[in-house]
């Protein structure tokens, strides 16, 4: 038997049980190679492989609830629960807890553990079945488990819910921003590179980012962190200002590489306070005084992303440099314009980082129960 938690429900009083993987499921194995002309955009049957959602098939190979972890690529370690008929690739384990346990309690338990760390150090990362069916974990009672699991389940329910809230809003922001462009004249005719100075960062990596120090946007932030505009830096790093890159206070500032596609690098945000270290793989423009920074931002992301994006280059690391974009000609409606829209769309956006700011604390309540529910 072994200890409990910090937290608990006070009708448990029992110590929890010690046992391995293997004893908590009666199912634990990859799923099965398919055919990529098998998968199509349409289907009976969701397909999920190690990243997740995969696309659709006519077949499946499970059926009920189940928990699914990648076990291999990028997001090595990654759970998610499907429920019902689905086909789950070679690339993700399927797991099922016994009778004695709670298949949702696992979910959350894994969470917690991180199966990533466990991945083979390679190349291409990747989970041994036979290696993690031997790791040992404490459980509790039945019951337990799955007053546990209801509670976190729950809180994931409204992060589904507060999520959704966000998305609304960026979609009315984005519609405001192409109803306004098609319907205004167009009046300046200008090439990028004479919207203001341009100018590169400094190179900084994830492991100068601290909890306290000097406040930073770092580039990978603008992908994760950060939208259109950055309202609040919430970032700070160990670097001196006096060696570092600072922002001006009109600045649109670039993520200049990616894995994923081109687009996403045609995603600029813009920083209006000035003396923020900023660093890593991206480029940045301080925006004159002809132009707003905020509305260019709007611009770029919404109205000419897709025809800029033909400008990045590479296939497996994606590069976009200011080089390649600075003759291109855009066309703007004048600045009285562009100052009125941006008017209107601050005041969603307020809206928009309240509702933000309310999904991190749920993330943050989350992983504190994580943290305290659990041994």
């Amino acid at each position: 038997m072994c200890d409990v938690p910090d937290l608990r429900f006070p009708e448990f009083t029992d110590e929890w049980g010690s046992i391995t993987i293997k004893e908590a499921c009666s199912e634990f194995q990859s799923g099965k190679n398919i055919k990529a002309e098998m998968i199509t955009g349409q289907g009976l049957y969701p397909v999920y492989g190690g990243n997740g959602l995969r696309g659709f098939t006519e077949s499946y190979n499970h059926d009920g609830d189940y928990i699914l972890i990648g076990r291999q690529g990028a997001l090595c370690g990654n759970i998610r629960k499907v429920t019902g008929k689905t086909y789950v690739t070679e690339h993700a384990i399927a797991v099922c807890a016994s009778k004695e346990n709670e298949t949702t309690f696992l979910q959350y338990l894994f969470q917690k553990m991180k199966l990533g760390q466990y991945s083979d150090q390679s190349a291409q990362p990747g989970l041994a079945v036979n290696k993690l069916l031997r790791l040992n974990i404490n459980v509790p009672s039945k019951i337990e488990q799955a007053k546990i699991a209801k509670i976190l389940s729950l809180i994931d329910e409204r992060i589904i819910t507060q999520n959704k809230i966000i998305e609304k809003l960026q979609s009315l922001i984005k519609g405001i921003i192409v109803s306004h462009y098609s319907t205004t004249a167009h009046t300046i005719k200008v090439k990028i590179r004479e919207l203001g100075e341009a100018y590169s960062t400094m190179v900084m990596s994830k492991e100068q980012l601290t909890n306290d120090g000097n406040l930073c946007v770092f580039y990978g932030e603008l992908f994760t962190l950060y939208g259109c505009v950055i309202d609040k830096v919430k970032s700070r790093t160990s670097l001196e200002i006096v060696s570092s890159t600072l922002s001006h206070g009109r600045d649109l500032l670039f993520p200049a590489s990616t894995t994923v596609d081109a687009v996403s690098l045609i995603a600029p945000s813009a920083l209006m306070q000035k003396g923020i270290i900023l660093g890593g793989d991206m480029f940045g423009i301080k925006v004159s005084e002809a132009y707003n920074p905020i509305y260019l931002s709007y611009y770029f992301n919404y109205i000419a992303n897709k025809r800029l994006a033909k400008y990045a280059k590479g296939t497996t690391i994606i590069h976009l440099h200011y080089n390649e974009i600075a003759n291109v000609a855009i066309e703007l409606p004048n600045i009285e314009e562009q100052d009125k829209i941006v008017s209107t769309i601050l005041e969603y956006s307020a809206k928009l980082s309240i509702e933000e700011t309310i999904l991190e604390k749920l993330f943050d309540l989350k992983q504190y129960l994580l943290k305290q529910l659990f041994i």
